[in-house]
């Protein structure tokens, strides 16, 4: 029998960290900037935007899952669909808790 291959891990460089914390950085000032804009419902929608695109950018390049194995993005993806299941259900039942008592 063959001997397994070994995965070859993806060498990035310093210049693609740099970019990505200048990336968080920005988005860091923008969040902070929108909070002192009055967008009436629409501040917690760019607050929740703006934290999602950070929370891709460190998943995908300090967690280096964009260089990683078919499996582990099916993990992460996995991980990400149950959380947005379980929010949505949450959701869902405060929601519903007011219907009929009108």
């Amino acid at each position: 029998m063959s001997e397994p291959k070994e995965h070859a891990h993806q060498i990035v460089g310093p210049r693609v960290y740099v970019t990505i914390l200048i990336a968080l950085l920005v988005a860091t000032a923008a969040t902070v900037g929108a909070s002192f804009i009055d967008l009436g419902v629409w501040n917690p929608v760019i607050a929740l935007a703006i934290a999602c695109t950070k929370a891709t950018l460190v998943v995908l390049f300090f967690m280096q899952v964009k260089y990683s194995t078919k499996l582990t993005k099916l993990a992460v993806g996995a991980g990400i669909f149950l959380f947005l299941t379980l929010v949505s259900m949450t959701l869902a039942d405060y929601i519903s808790r007011a219907w009929g008592s009108w």
